[in-house]
């Protein structure tokens, strides 16, 4: 009982007024009472406007998906506002959570001063390693608002030509022709050709005969052109009538004859294939040859007379220099 007695006398001396874990306790409470009073309504206020901004974030984001899903006129564009929603509510929420942290630590008296020295080096080590990727994505958000191009459009990018498969923030795919597919980096893309937007303009050169009369030529091109446009098959394609432009070259034999179809975009291989086969019918109709570009037409048709020199050297034909005998006689030594 005497040991127990001593130790309850050492505890409650140093719980006392005046002793050491008492003083603590009484520092505590302090500390407290004044955190209480002064830095805990700043941490709620800064909570509840990190709460606002976030909340208010999130409405903005919902109603552009909204309005999208209300006017868009295909599900892809309704898939890019919602992507483009996405990185502007997960970067907004990220901005207003750091400033937010930041705050609340300056408020409970914790010296920033080292940690933002440490994030500076660390973010330039990441800004320099990864700032092909923020370039990548920064460009992808601008093709997104900007609505350079998107899935389905057929396009040239960074001199590849197809048809846009997919497109995220940080490159985009390109199917080719023969099937190949390219994987894009958006910070690649400087230059968009978009070819599924509006119309397209096509020419088809049609080559006939020398011999065939121009105006013949050009009346029934002229028919077979304005039949395909207001044919039942492609005249929901065309956009406006076909034009026959002339004689537009001569090369050799053949007279060239360009013939202009404007469609909507992407549409003009149906009527240009259609065009051509019926041109190969009618010229057979009509009896009207294809040019040939390497036949050369003489115009020269004077008849030569009896002791003309010019007639003689007309006629003659010019010797083979091939077949010509060499000299007898020897060139050195003149026998």
């Amino acid at each position: 009982m005497g040991v127990n007695a001593a130790l309850i006398l050492v505890w409650s001396g140093l719980f006392a007024q005046g002793g050491f874990l008492g003083r603590v306790f009484d520092e505590w409470a302090s500390d407290a009472q004044e955190f209480v009073r002064f830095k805990l309504p700043h941490l709620l206020l800064i909570a509840i406007i990190a709460f606002i901004l976030m909340r208010l974030l999130r409405i903005i984001t919902l109603r552009m998906i909204r309005v999208a899903e209300r006017h868009a006129v295909d599900d892809v564009r309704i898939a890019q506002v919602k992507t483009l929603s996405g990185v502007i509510r997960a970067t907004g929420f990220t901005i207003i959570g750091l400033i937010a942290g930041f705050s609340a630590l300056a408020v409970v008296d914790i010296n920033l001063g080292p940690l933002l020295a440490s994030a500076g080096v660390a973010g330039v080590a990441i800004g320099l390693a990864a700032q092909t990727i923020v370039k990548d994505v920064i460009n992808g958000i601008l093709i997104i608002v900007e609505d350079q191009f998107n899935v389905g459009d057929t396009v040239k990018l960074a001199g590849l030509s197809g048809v846009v498969e997919s497109m995220t923030l940080r490159k985009t795919t390109v199917r080719d022709a023969d099937g190949s597919l390219y994987v894009i980096p958006n910070s690649q893309i400087t230059t968009v050709a978009n070819l599924s937007v509006g119309y397209t303009v096509a020419t088809v050169n049609v080559s006939v005969d020398f011999s065939v009369h121009p105006d013949e030529v050009q009346k029934l091109l002229t028919k077979i052109a304005s039949d395909i446009r207001n044919s039942d098959e492609f005249k929901s394609v065309m956009v406006a009538d076909p034009q026959v432009l002339g004689v537009d070259a001569i090369k050799g034999s053949e007279l060239i004859f360009p013939v202009v179809f404007k469609t909507l975009a992407t549409k003009q291989y149906g009527p240009i294939r259609e065009f051509r086969r019926r041109v190969r019918l009618a010229l057979e109709e009509h009896n009207m040859l294809p040019g040939n570009p390497y036949h050369v037409i003489s115009s020269f048709r004077e008849k030569a007379q009896p002791g003309d020199a010019v007639a003689a050297q007309i006629s003659t034909p010019a010797q083979d220099p091939t077949t010509l005998k060499p000299p007898e006689s020897n060139p050195f030594s003149a026998e």
